[in-house]
């Protein structure tokens, strides 16, 4: 068993990585029903000595739908018609996940309007207001 490389700083070991194989559906002739092609990769993010806590908190929350209660990550691979090209698929697919996971999001650090800004809302409020009143109808009594 050997590591996958993510980053130069980061590898995971493939006993971490569980692979399962299952009949897939779509296109494959006979040999969809009697080959299990589709892979279902499951690596458990929550519990991985691999993953620095941040990095693995970020590849939760990107995960969505994909990320069981328990904080494990499945990916199914189907679309090739070859179980290794599905594992290719389906490792790939882990690694880019985790990478986009070690981009730290960028902190919005709040700012004022400047005072221009405020004073060009508030005429531009004058101005719409203006037109409105312009179009109302008075009632004639």
């Amino acid at each position: 068993m050997g590591l996958i490389r993510v980053t130069d700083s980061i590898a995971i070991d493939e006993r971490e990585i569980e692979e399962s194989f299952v009949l897939a559906s779509g296109p494959g002739g006979q040999n969809v029903n009697k080959v299990a092609t589709a892979v279902q990769l499951r690596f458990d993010a929550r519990r991985s000595p691999s993953l620095p806590n941040d990095v693995a908190v970020r590849l939760m929350k990107l995960a969505g739908s994909r990320l069981t209660q328990d904080g494990v990550l499945v990916i199914v691979a189907r679309s090739e018609r070859s179980q290794l090209r599905n594992r290719e698929e389906a490792l790939g697919r882990l690694v880019e996940l985790i990478r986009q996971a070690l981009v730290p999001p960028t902190v919005r650090r709040a700012t004022r309007p400047t005072k221009a800004s405020k004073e060009r809302r508030l005429e531009a409020k004058d101005r719409r207001s203006t037109v409105k009143r312009a179009r109302r109808i008075t009632p004639e009594d």
